[in-house]
């Protein structure tokens, strides 16, 4: 009775099921691995490379990585001694002779405004240069802002291979060059008015979302089959066209001169000289913006709703209660999953919107999102853009978890 069971080949039966169950394991593995190689291609690396970018300055390091070790030592109380100058002359002409001298001008001039020219200046006169002689007077006798010792505790910063000032930044802040964080100048505040913007811009839109589609998704519930769906194609019908062609739209109705203010004036409701301003600006904005993410919400509800069976409601009027009370207490509770999964689908897509915001906005309606392109593509300080990227992902990834801790992950119900 107590000898172990082995199968008909004799071996133990525990091992075997061992075996079957690893293979099971293995294969299972197998099958999901081009899943698991697409999100690691298409979106742990390129993160996890924003996120080292928006800290990591080891380029500008390993060019000047002796001038970095030197100058550490200096108290920055008044000009760099000869034996930091010296050490910065030779790396900073070794770059000349191989054309990298460009890229730290451009690094530097993050750190202090006018350090560009200044590179550039002082490399084309660097062949009249003594080395016997003091290097620093030739420096300020090429340029006087040699002579500032901002220039130098600029030059000390940014040689540091790893900061975070681009996170301080983020937030209208900055670090001084003793180390003490302050806020900028108030005519040089703009990106924490931007970020209150975004949030009041996702928060609206996914209000008035709400107030729309509500309405929608209980009639097409409410509908028989062959009408609803009918309806439902109409809602669907932007997906089917581009972003750039509804928005392109959009800016032909509410121009001063497009189809909307002229259908006002014709019907005298507003006069030709007082037109409806319901572009470049925040007007502009929510009602593209609420229209193109209009589906997200419909669509959640809808599938909630469809769930519903209609005796609840005819139930609480047969026992006294008014349709108003019935809707409030009965009705509208069982609708919480389709509400908070359609919410939150359209506020995430739209604290990170960009285009709509770009065209139908202008400069009222610019958005964190235009910022971080604006680094991308004009200033080309992606360190500063790569930053604010990552803190509106940990914002989404905050509003995530607060939404799984509150109503369940389990509980979102897309259609």
């Amino acid at each position: 009775m107590n000898n172990p069971i082995r199968t008909s080949d004799g071996e133990l039966l525990s091992v075997k099921l061992k075996k079957a169950e690893s293979n099971k394991r293995n294969i299972a593995f197998l099958l999901v691995m081009p899943l698991l190689l697409f999100i690691l291609v298409a979106y742990i690396l390129p993160i996890s490379q924003m996120l080292q970018r928006s800290v990591d300055n080891t380029q500008m390091n390993s060019l000047l990585s002796e001038t970095y070790k030197v100058i550490q030592d200096w108290n920055g109380e008044e000009l760099p001694p000869e034996e930091v100058t010296k050490v910065f002359y030779n790396e900073l002409k070794y770059l000349a002779e191989n054309k990298l001298h460009g890229k730290i001008a451009v690094r530097l001039n993050y750190e202090k405004g006018g350090f560009s020219s200044l590179i550039k200046k002082t490399v084309r006169k660097l062949d009249s240069f003594d080395e016997n002689e003091n290097i620093l007077d030739q420096f300020i006798k090429v340029h006087k802002r040699w002579a500032d010792i901002d220039y130098w505790l600029a030059l000390k910063r940014a040689t540091v291979p790893y900061h975070f000032r681009k996170y301080l930044a983020s937030f209208d802040m900055i670090q001084d060059f003793d180390g003490s964080i302050k806020r900028l100048e108030e005519k040089k505040r703009i990106n924490v008015t931007l970020w209150l913007r975004t949030i009041f811009v996702a928060l609206g839109v996914t209000f008035c979302c709400f107030l729309l589609a509500y309405p929608i998704a209980y009639l097409l519930s409410v509908l028989p089959t062959r009408y609803s769906n009918i309806l439902m194609i109409c809602v669907l019908l932007p997906f089917w066209t581009s972003l750039l062609v509804r928005t392109s739209s959009w800016m032909v109705l509410l121009q001063t001169q497009g189809v909307l203010n002229d259908i006002l004036v014709s019907l005298n409701l507003v006069s030709d000289d007082n037109r409806l301003e319901l572009m470049y600006n925040m007007t502009g904005t929510f009602i593209a913006m609420t229209q193109i993410l209009l589906p997200f919400m419909v669509l959640p509800l809808f599938s909630v709703m469809k769930t519903i069976q209609p005796s609840l409601m005819k139930a609480a009027t047969s026992m006294g209660s008014t349709p108003f009370n019935a809707f409030r207490k009965i009705y509208f509770p069982l609708t919480y999953p389709g509400i908070s999964a359609g919410s939150i689908l359209v506020f995430v897509l739209a604290i990170g919107y960009y285009i709509t915001p770009a065209l139908v906005g202008g400069s009222k309606g610019t958005l964190i999102s235009n910022r971080i392109a604006y680094h991308m593509q004009s200033t080309l300080d992606w360190s500063y853009a790569t930053a604010m990227a990552t803190i509106l992902l940990v914002a989404v990834l905050i509003v995530y978890y607060i939404y799984n801790k509150v109503v369940g992950i389990d509980n979102m119900r897309l259609g």
